[in-house]
């Protein structure tokens, strides 16, 4: 599904919320494969100059940029490091704790998107084969393990709140609405 994202954003194509099958597990993974390829489309034919354009002054590191490569990182950091235990390669630091956002800023947009895609590709692969009541590898602070579930729904919610800040984001650039 990871690699529609791709084909569908450098096409113009309108991303699809329409589940091929109505059971809860293909309906979240259509919803957050719809949540991706929003956000990639609001990237496409992005003048290079409006890539870490940063214009809401609340928000210093609000960037076309910075955003989809934020979402990139909260996908590995949610499902690679804590769902399944692996090793955290965000790139953030104690003294940046939002580095991704300045990473991307910087970074071509096509390498960003390309990225994110790679990392659809991964998180789709790695709880291809899990259940969606199976639970993290690293609780909350709580102490309570949450389900696959709960992390694929905050994914879309991540994603769908970031989506608005891009629609937001684009219209300021260059005054593009839509999907």
């Amino acid at each position: 599904m990871a690699e529609a994202l791709c084909v569908r954003h450098r096409r113009g194509m309108t991303p699809d919320d329409t589940p091929s099958a109505w059971d809860e597990r293909t309906t979240l993974m259509t919803m957050l494969q719809y949540t991706r390829d929003v956000a990639a489309g609001k990237a496409r034919d992005l003048a290079a100059h409006h890539i870490g354009a940063a214009p809401l002054p609340g928000s210093p590191l609000m960037s076309i940029g910075g955003v989809i490569n934020h979402l990139r990182w909260v996908e590995h950091s949610w499902i690679e490091n804590r769902f399944v235990g692996g090793p955290d390669l965000g790139p953030w630091t104690a003294t940046e704790p939002d580095r991704e956002f300045t990473v991307g800023a910087e970074t071509p947009i096509a390498q960003t998107l390309e990225e994110y895609a790679a990392q659809a590709v991964r998180t789709d692969a790695l709880i291809a084969g899990l259940e969606l009541d199976d639970r993290s590898a690293t609780p909350f602070r709580s102490g309570e393990h949450p389900t696959l579930r709960w992390v694929i729904l905050h994914l879309i919610e991540e994603n769908a709140r970031h989506n608005g800040h891009l629609d937001l984001l684009r219209e300021l650039a260059d005054g593009q609405t839509g999907d």
